[in-house]
């Protein structure tokens, strides 16, 4: 799963509006509209926000889903 897909699935589970989220990170409702259509992604720092808000890793949240052992080294 991509993020923008799995920014917008964590958010429905939560019973969320784009704009609830969009104050949670403090960026405009557009801004927050244009991750879920995957046309802009988050900075850093809102990435970390939004792992930390939904319990979830950052590694989760962009889809990277595998083990040490396929990572390259």
């Amino acid at each position: 799963m991509i993020f923008c897909e799995s920014l917008k699935t964590h958010r429905m589970k939560l019973g969320l509006t784009q704009k609830e989220m969009a104050s949670l990170l403090g960026i405009t409702d557009r801004g927050y509209r244009n991750y879920e259509i995957g046309r802009n992604e988050p900075s850093i720092d809102d990435l970390i926000k939004i792992a930390d808000y939904f319990d979830v890793s950052v590694d989760h949240l962009v889809g990277r889903e595998y083990g040490k052992e396929k990572m390259i080294s």
